[in-house]
């Protein structure tokens, strides 16, 4: 456990995000378990073979079932302890070096379809005339929630991006604006030119946000003092999806309809991949990956 702990310090060196710091150590410890049930002895890294981590992967693979993704997530966190274990001199070869992740077919994140943005607009719209006609006293949260909903879906910022928002990082005018995200994943930083629905959804947010000290963006209006937390967030897009009658809505899935809507329009990757904040072409290249139902439809075409 001791070793644990020092490898934790390590992936905080690291600048590993506190998830999948947290992932790593939770599959390191998997590993540990499943390394002491089958060989009876404590996990030790330099009691490790190469034939240990191919039976490990093969026991995620044939007994467990696991996925290919989820396969190669306990393979990266070997990989990352194993490395630990080297740089630390605790080791003097990789047990991981050879053992080759699982190939998968690409699969296409989830979107939403023109039909399913219909509805959850719909959706939106009607909760709106609803509330401030029954329930004038919600309506500003309410309002909130509509406009949020709308940006994410039209500026493609992740959860974490959106809930960070300061009012010194928008610009805004009648004809343009942008938001500039400070702190994005990998410690990037980026400006996301806003169109004219993420202008309006957001001008009317400030139009009727609270007074308050608080420089936050979106504000939990019953406490005005906080922001708005991502567990908030996603309740907010749980209720719109129930009214909306989609199978699910998530700030990824706002993501990747935002994504997807560029693709659609002729937008380059490259330009998708600098609003998205990505630095691999490779992970935006999956906005134009085939999802289910467009496989669905060209084998129905066959018919």
């Amino acid at each position: 456990m001791e070793k644990l702990i020092t490898f934790e310090q390590y992936l905080a060196d690291q600048d590993r995000s506190p998830l999948t710091a947290s992932g790593y150590l939770a599959d390191v410890k998997h590993f540990s378990a499943w390394f002491e049930q089958t060989n009876h002895e404590v996990l030790s890294p330099e009691r490790v073979t190469p034939s240990d981590v191919k039976a490990y992967k093969q026991n995620l693979l044939v007994t467990d079932r696991r996925a290919a993704s989820t396969v190669n997530r306990h393979l990266a966190a070997l990989s990352a302890y194993f490395r630990w274990a080297r740089e630390t001199n605790q080791i003097h070869s990789d047990p991981t070096e050879k053992v080759k992740s699982v190939q998968q077919v690409a699969i296409a994140p989830k979107w939403l379809d023109k039909h399913e943005q219909f509805a959850l607009q719909r959706a939106i719209e009607r909760d709106l005339q609803l509330s401030k006609l029954r329930y004038p006293k919600r309506w500003v949260t309410r309002r909130r929630d509509a406009s949020l909903v709308l940006f994410l879906l039209n500026t493609g910022l992740r959860l974490s991006e959106a809930t960070a928002m300061r009012l010194g990082d928008i610009q805004i005018s009648e004809r343009k604006g942008s938001v500039h995200v400070q702190n994005g994943k990998g410690s990037k930083q980026r400006n996301v030119p806003l169109n004219t629905e993420a202008r309006n959804a957001l001008q009317e947010w400030l139009d009727v946000r609270p007074v308050t000290d608080s420089d936050h963006v979106w504000l939990a209006v019953e406490s005005v003092s906080d922001g708005l937390s991502g567990r908030a967030v996603q309740r907010i897009l749980q209720r719109y999806a129930q009214d909306a009658g989609l199978e699910e809505l998530t700030p990824h899935i706002c993501r990747h309809t935002f994504a997807k809507n560029l693709v659609n329009s002729g937008a380059g990757l490259e330009k998708v991949a600098a609003l998205l904040g990505h630095t691999n072409l490779n992970t935006t290249r999956l906005y134009i990956t085939p999802d289910e139902r467009d496989l669905e439809r060209a084998v129905e075409a066959l018919a």
